[in-house]
């Protein structure tokens, strides 16, 4: 059975897709890409359809590591259909949850913040590098790498 993990950012151009990016990055040089299936989503709807933001594929790539998803938007089956819906910050956390009660029923997903796997920091949101300069964005890879080797690292025991 493949565990399946659901990035959630606001627009889904940004720091979740890139999370998607760096945790199929780390289950190809493991060689578990057949044990998980990966995907990302927005809060919001604005960007449906949309490449991530240039800035943050540009980041990506000198580290190795592709983004080619496609923005969307977090739908309702998605709790029925993931292991873990992981959230970048706290307003999305709480938007994720809000939204989970429109099931009116339990489901399956785990909905933690992703940081929450982190080893190496306290931080407890990964920040929205949008608006700031070429540096926040290497910020963000920084921690998604931190917190998905501790998502890894719990989902393994």
């Amino acid at each position: 059975m493949k565990t399946k993990v659901l990035f959630v950012c606001l627009g889904n151009i940004c720091r979740s897709p890139a999370a998607e990016a760096v945790l199929v990055h780390f289950l190809n040089l493991k060689k578990l890409e057949n044990n998980f299936v990966v995907d990302s989503a927005g809060t919001g709807g604005w960007h449906v359809g949309r490449n991530a933001d240039e800035r943050m594929q540009a980041a990506a790539l000198k580290r190795g590591i592709h983004i080619t998803s496609k923005a969307r938007q977090i739908a309702l089956s998605d709790f029925d259909e993931f292991d873990f819906i992981l959230t970048m910050d706290d307003s999305n956390l709480a938007d994720v949850k809000a939204l989970s009660q429109e099931l009116g029923k339990p489901f399956k997903s785990k909905i933690k913040a992703l940081m929450s796997f982190a080893n190496k920091t306290d931080i407890t949101e990964v920040p929205d590098p949008y608006y700031g300069g070429s540096s926040g964005f290497d910020e963000v890879l920084d921690l998604l790498e931190d917190a998905i080797n501790g998502l890894l690292d719990h989902i393994k025991d």
